[in-house]
């Protein structure tokens, strides 16, 4: 039901959201001498900040034509490798004659797009070749298709590992660390081939009993029924996935937000004397974050509940008792391949420790290939975006590879 009443509310507020879309147009039209008064521009940012709280946001585009390997710039293709349903398998398809070492990112299923991943993959392009997981919205996917849980993921990830051949390397960012270092577990207790080369986990909840973050302590605090009442709706018509069960991407998004409320406040506070004094530059960077940040998909109801219980509540992983299909799962069995992990020191995600922990899970492979690098002053997001990521992390991880390769 609340799925419903959300609908019809963005639904309602349809037309007041295109009337104030249409007075910020006549507003800064630079016919209109109000657009040049700071009673024109205050009117106008208003109605922008109103239109962007109720506008629905889709999925953002990658916008990575090109990439610099060299002294050359070099065009990118996005190619779908694997169409699966409820991920695709995009591949950034360059011209290049030489080799690179091939890499699977395996995007975070947890509420935003894989584009959330722009930066990441933007660093690591000139130097890899690199295929992501696209994770398709479960409100586009009919009822009909059937269900997608942890166990799928996992078969996911195995599936585009074969794939991919027995050169891969994979990278897992954030949430996919417990079921990319699974599927690895798998591979390598059966003896395939095409078991990856090397693992990078970052910022992943491989144990949240380390230093457990306000989302650990929440999954603690209350029983899986209560996530699967308070959390799961079906998808309202006219959505392709009518009727399927579902944890909604604004309730995800509600929670990020609420995490980090003043933040979020501050920053609109900002936007709207960025507008008023003309600062477009400030304005445009407020756009593009909140763009991305506000695109989220939903998670399907069976996937999440499983990860909530078998990740975060019973700590199974962790604890030796993770199964797969009724196969154990044993981390230990994986020797061949390199293993770094990296955490961000103001992690208020995954608690400094938690993707640590998997060193300590996989003994087998020789302690000079298991790294660890703990980034200094970084959040959650800053482990795979922006400066740091680029010129500290992005670093090691390609060093990392190639060593492996």
């Amino acid at each position: 039901m609340l799925y419903h009443l959300w609908h019809l509310h963005h639904t309602a507020l349809g037309p007041m959201r295109l009337a104030a879309e249409a007075g910020q147009i006549l507003l800064r039209h630079h016919y209109n001498p109000v657009a040049y008064s700071p009673p024109g521009r205050a009117v106008a940012a208003a109605l922008e900040l109103f239109e962007s709280s109720v506008r629905p946001y889709d999925k953002p585009a990658w916008g990575l034509g090109h990439t610099t390997v060299g002294n050359e710039v070099v065009e990118v293709a996005q190619r779908v490798a694997v169409e699966k349903l409820f991920c695709r398998l995009l591949h950034f398809q360059r011209d290049l004659q030489a080799w690179q070492p091939r890499l699977l990112i395996v995007a975070p299923l947890s509420g935003h797009f894989a584009t959330l991943l722009r930066g990441t993959v933007e660093a690591l392009l000139p130097h890899l070749d690199i295929y992501i997981t696209d994770w398709l919205d479960a409100r586009q996917v009919p009822l009909s298709e059937g269900r997608f849980d942890l166990d799928d993921y996992i078969d996911y990830v195995i599936e585009f590992l074969r794939f991919l051949g027995p050169e891969v390397h994979v990278m897992a960012v954030c949430q996919p660390s417990v079921p990319v270092l699974a599927a690895a577990a798998l591979m390598a207790q059966g003896g395939e081939a095409d078991q990856p080369r090397s693992i990078t986990l970052m910022g992943g909840p491989i144990d949240s009993r380390v230093n457990p973050t306000v989302p650990n302590k929440l999954a603690k605090s209350r029983s899986i029924e209560w996530f699967e009442h308070s959390a799961i709706n079906r998808v309202p018509a006219p959505f392709p996935g009518f009727m399927r069960r579902v944890y909604p991407g604004f309730l995800q998004l509600s929670g990020f937000m609420q995490m980090n409320l003043d933040r979020h406040v501050g920053a609109h506070l900002r936007l709207y004397q960025h507008l008023i004094r003309g600062d477009d530059d400030s304005a445009a960077q407020h756009r593009n974050f909140y763009n991305e940040y506000r695109a989220v998909m939903d998670l399907s109801a069976d996937y999440y509940l499983q990860t909530v219980e078998r990740v975060f509540q019973r700590h199974e992983l962790p604890l030796g008792q993770f199964r797969h299909r009724g196969r154990a799962v044993e981390p230990a069995a994986i020797e061949r391949a390199g293993l770094f992990c990296i955490e961000g020191e103001r992690d208020d995600i995954s608690g400094v420790g938690q993707t640590r922990a998997a060193l300590d899970l996989c003994q087998r492979i020789p302690a000079d290939r298991r790294l660890y690098h703990l980034q200094e002053t970084v959040g959650h997001y800053g482990v795979f975006n922006g400066r740091r990521w680029r010129e500290n992390i992005a670093p090691k991880v390609l060093d990392f590879i190639r060593a492996n390769a």
